[in-house]
């Protein structure tokens, strides 16, 4: 059952007189709920109650936070076809893209539990002492990794579920073992409660303290107040550029600045080379196509800008992909902010100066868009800023450079994205090392012929890269290493064998895998 109200830890709490209600973007029907904005009293007690765990779940063992975890997993299966249902009706998105995305989120769930277990995550890393090293002896220091404490999480509006409530940044703060605040998305309020409820019940069912997790609806006064209280130690964050940079400057003057991990958007940027274009025009075309409106281009790793060299192959390739994105029928964006900034952001670029449009807008209708390609040439590019800009929606400009100098140009001025594509063939490799190595600079993850929408949830997936596309080019959210986001490490010297955590333990009681003396090894010291 929907109530609309705020959990504050696991009390319901609706003391504000103001709601939101939650729309069907495909229908524009109010859906069922209001939803109260939760108040700044509520905030405050969300906050000191996530304060007041922190300390008892952090000294909760990783194996018991394993099977919070897994019971979170569990829950929000148990919400069986409402919860999809509910998803659906406030995202506009098919039965099959929710469910899985479910899927995926509980996968989620489950690898950062089976990372708990393992239990290496701490990175212990032990130096024993050599009392008589000359001309001084040297300390015993023993260091490893703990939890930073209450992280903000806001949910994001293109994954209702694997991005939002119970998504990567909740599954690796829980993990690391911070309590969560969430802030849900304002177009997934239904959602957002269901599973939040799953994640208090499956506390409950694991004995984890009052205050692990609580949940507040609200605007942009309610993630103000988030960020800025002193409890708060970290945030996550994924959305577009001007939200999440707002969240980082407000974190950042607070009298002790917190870290935000926050995903702002990126071009992902493909590049053409010359052997495989001439060989593949018309099938790249199709094949980037389908990237383009997988979704209604609404992935942070839309392939929004494409650059080749110009030569009848690049001609062959823009008819095509002009042609199959003209033939991809109208649909459906997330919600109706959205939508109107797709509208005009990509109204605004077709009016740019040397901007021709390759794919028609076509007769579209309430929250729906239209997928739209253009082209410019290398020079209007590099002489106009505003067209490297994010458009998001099922989008992409391609870039016409006169030569593969002008390439490097382009690629030179790009900023920082998440994802890079080269389409090329191994000749194309050998022969345009400083264009790839340019890009590599750009971008936190770098396809070879394949299209960057799709991100597997696996250890060696990154997720992030250098500014705007995140605020820190070194952390993902995607896999397992984005628990490292919300730990600091700590170091203990010359500290009693029984006043050690059990992961510095001379004994190695949990049996996990630490670096001793230089060796990698879960042998216990001798």
């Amino acid at each position: 059952m929907i109530t609309g109200k705020n959990f504050i830890g696991n009390t319901p709490s609706a003391k504000a007189t103001d709601h939101l209600t939650a729309i069907n973007p495909a229908t524009g029907e109010v859906l069922e709920g209001a939803f109260a904005i939760a108040t700044q009293e509520e905030i405050a007690e969300a906050t000191a109650l996530a304060q007041s765990a922190a300390t008892s779940f952090s000294q909760v063992s990783a194996k018991e936070r394993a099977a919070f975890l897994n019971a979170i997993a569990d829950e929000i299966m148990a919400l069986g076809d409402e919860l999809i249902q509910r998803a659906m009706a406030e995202s506009a998105l098919p039965e099959g893209r929710i469910t899985g995305e479910r899927g995926r989120t509980c996968n989620q769930l489950k690898a950062f539990a089976s990372l708990l277990e393992e239990g290496s995550f701490v990175n212990a890393t032990i130096d024993t002492a050599i009392p008589d090293r000359q001309p001084l002896p040297k300390v015993d220091l023993r260091k490893m990794d703990i939890p930073l404490g209450p992280v903000a999480v806001f949910g994001a509006s293109n994954f209702p579920l694997a991005f939002s409530t119970a998504g990567g940044d909740t599954a690796s703060a829980l993990a690391a073992g911070c309590p969560v605040i969430v802030k849900g998305h304002e177009s997934h309020l239904g959602t957002n409660e269901l599973v939040s409820s799953a994640i208090l019940k499956a506390a409950e069912k694991t004995g984890m303290p009052n205050g692990v997790f609580s949940m507040v609806n609200g605007g942009v006064e309610v993630g103000q107040a988030l960020v800025t209280n002193p409890s708060i130690q970290a945030v996550g964050f994924t959305g577009s550029y001007r939200g999440g940079k707002a969240i980082f400057d407000e974190a950042a003057k607070r009298e002790q600045p917190i870290p935000v991990y926050a995903e702002m958007g990126s071009t992902n940027p493909v590049l053409l080379l010359e052997e495989k274009l001439n060989t593949s025009a018309e099938a790249l075309a199709e094949q980037l196509a389908g990237s383009v409106t997988l979704g209604v281009g609404q992935f942070c790793t839309n392939p929004g800008l494409i650059i080749g060299i110009e030569s009848d192959a690049l001609n062959t390739f823009s008819q095509a992909l002009g042609k199959a994105l003209a033939a991809a029928a109208p649909a459906t964006m997330l919600n109706k902010g959205i939508a109107d900034v797709y509208a005009a952001t990509s109204s605004t670029l077709a009016n740019e100066a040397g901007v021709t449009t390759l794919a028609a807008k076509q007769t579209t209708s309430g929250n729906q868009a239209s997928p739209l390609a253009m082209e410019v040439s290398g020079d209007t590019f590099l002489a106009n800023p505003k067209l490297h800009q994010e458009v998001f929606g099922p989008f992409t400009l391609l870039v016409k450079c006169s030569s593969s100098t002008q390439m490097s140009e382009v690629v030179a001025k790009l900023e920082g994205q998440l994802t890079g594509t080269v389409m090329a063939t191994e000749n194309d490799l050998a022969s345009n090392g400083d264009i790839i190595q340019a890009l590599q600079n750009k971008v936190g993850r770098i396809l070879f012929n394949g299209v960057p929408t799709g991100v597997e949830v696996c250890p060696s997936m990154h997720h992030g890269g250098p500014f705007p596309s995140t605020t820190n080019p070194k952390y993902t959210s995607v896999g397992t290493d984005a628990i490292h986001r919300f730990m600091r490490p700590i170091c203990y010297q010359s500290w009693p064998q029984a006043a050690l955590p059990d992961a510095l333990k001379n004994d190695n009681p949990l049996g996990i895998w630490r670096t001793v003396d230089g060796d990698f090894t879960n042998k216990p010291i001798s």
